[in-house]
């Protein structure tokens, strides 16, 4: 299942005027590092609200930030629910050609547990070409990656606007769920017209790999809850004689999955679709490591498991999934107490896959459950919020072939396409401003976000800032 990470393709050729992007990038690279540094130092972690200064505070760093690189229409959008969101444009010189919105985010996660941490979370620090720091990689550094790349390309053609109409958005709610994205959509729908998305919190497949993703899954949440009375009750006393929710969930949670792997509620898989051709001969040749992927990403799992038929990538990639995240019921303390719980639930929670919708999903399970609720038990399923829809793009979109050709260009190198097994808001942008959305970032898998010591490899996200300078000047001529 590992592929070769020595494709025998040839990279495309670099035109020597094509050369100025790495130039430019080159000759800024210093000042990018020590920007991204001052950024860093803001700890705008969006889900704790003794953080909502700071996060009031990065908004402001990157609006400043912006009105020094010379983007002439900055806002920040700070009045309603949403936590403070920063919007720039930069109008090209000429009024017809395309117009891009780079989506990203600069609200950050939590640092817990701080004591597993090696230097100050929010306390940069270098490290050979490593920069460590919250939010060094998901997603200030791709944001900056981005705000480079701008200066790289007004550089590198001598410009003085772009070659395409920039506008960028950047919330504070993404690491929560971004719960306001649609009211922030729907108020602001005219300054966010556009005829492409380019989404930048993304990652590479390895290194010495790069990928560009063209999707990424969906995910619904719940809880599934069994009642058999309104308190425990003593076993010797009832037990045998009245039904027991914890048994009876685990039961229902037994039956959905089938022998082989597959899910069982009905009508799951009739809106799966299946990647393309091209994009499983991709996923083919990327080099993978099955062992040493399960060591280092499977929480100490000792086999491989999944649906038959496919690969681990395939799996994490373009299969959906459900999950049990958690089972409570009854006594868990030390010891022994014979009871009969009144109640048991088990949170769960699907990855889905296009063109599978939250909402449908969550009426099978429905079904499902009433299907395996035994006589005597109450049954609740409750959702959390409404879901996120998946989105692909396909590989053969002119956008997506433009934003191969320049990561090749950067990279020196042929780019396989790759998808994402986590989940954001893609589709929710796509839907809502009716437009392609294509995918251009440049940190890794194992940067530890979410987590301890997050890192980022800053002269990969150099390499992204150079291909994202060579996708400003070439989308015109692809989009016209």
């Amino acid at each position: 299942m590992a592929g070769d990470s020595h494709h025998p393709e040839r990279a495309p050729e670099r035109a020597p005027e094509r050369a100025a992007e790495r130039a430019a990038v080159a000759a800024l690279s210093d000042s990018f590092v020590a920007g991204l540094r001052e950024w860093i130092k803001i700890p705008s972690i969006g889900v704790d609200p003794d953080h909502r200064v700071d996060v009031q505070r990065s908004a402001e760093w990157l609006a400043d930030q912006l009105r020094a690189d010379g983007w002439p229409e900055i806002e920040i959008w700070d009045r309603g629910p949403a936590l403070p969101a920063v919007y720039a444009c930069w109008p090209a010189a000429d009024p017809g050609a395309p117009t891009v919105l780079v989506y990203g985010h600069h609200d950050v996660q939590p640092v817990d547990p701080v004591e597993r941490w090696r230097h100050p979370p929010f306390e940069p620090v270098t490290s050979g070409d490593e920069l460590f720091g919250r939010g060094a990689s998901d997603d200030k550094g791709q944001v900056a990656m981005h705000l480079l790349a701008v200066k790289a390309h007004l550089a590198a053609t001598g410009q003085n606007a772009p070659s395409v109409t920039l506008k960028l958005f950047v919330e504070g709610e993404e690491e929560s769920g971004s719960p306001h994205l649609r009211k922030l959509l729907e108020d602001h729908a005219e300054a966010l017209v556009c005829d492409l998305v380019v989404f930048t919190d993304t990652a590479l497949h390895e290194r010495d790999a790069p990928t560009v993703n063209t999707g990424q899954r969906g995910v619904l949440g719940g809880e599934i809850t069994f009642f058999g009375g309104t308190e425990d009750v003593h076993s010797g006393r009832a037990g045998g004689a009245i039904p027991n929710p914890a048994t009876a969930l685990a039961k229902l949670i037994a039956a959905l999955h089938s022998d082989d792997g597959r899910i069982a509620l009905p009508g799951f898989y009739e809106d799966v679709r299946e990647p393309s051709t091209q994009e499983r001969a991709d996923y083919a040749e990327l080099p993978f490591d099955e062992q040493k992927w399960l060591a280092h990403n499977g929480g100490g799992a000792q086999a491989m498991a999944g649906e038959p038929g496919y690969t681990t990538l395939e799996r994490i990639w373009v299969r959906p999934t459900a999950e049990v995240n958690g089972l409570s019921s009854g006594y868990t303390g030390p010891g022994l107490k014979t009871i009969i719980p009144a109640s048991a639930t088990a949170k769960i929670s699907f990855r889905l896959v296009p063109d599978q919708l939250p909402e449908k999903v969550a009426g099978q399970l429905r079904e499902f459950v009433a299907k395996h609720t035994p006589a005597g038990i109450r049954a609740e399923v409750d959702f959390r919020g409404e879901g996120v829809p998946p989105y692909a793009i396909s590989p053969d979109d002119p956008a997506n072939a433009t934003v191969k050709e320049a990561m090749e260009l950067a990279f020196d190198q042929p780019v396989r396409f790759a998808r994402a097994g986590g989940s954001g808001p893609a589709a929710v942008l796509q839907a809502w401003l009716g437009v392609p959305l294509v995918y251009l970032g440049a940190t890794l898998p194992d940067d530890r976000v979410h987590a301890p010591n997050e890192r980022v490899v800053v002269p990969l996200l150099l390499k992204g800032a150079e291909a994202a300078a060579h996708l400003w000047r070439m989308l015109p001529e692809r989009l016209a």
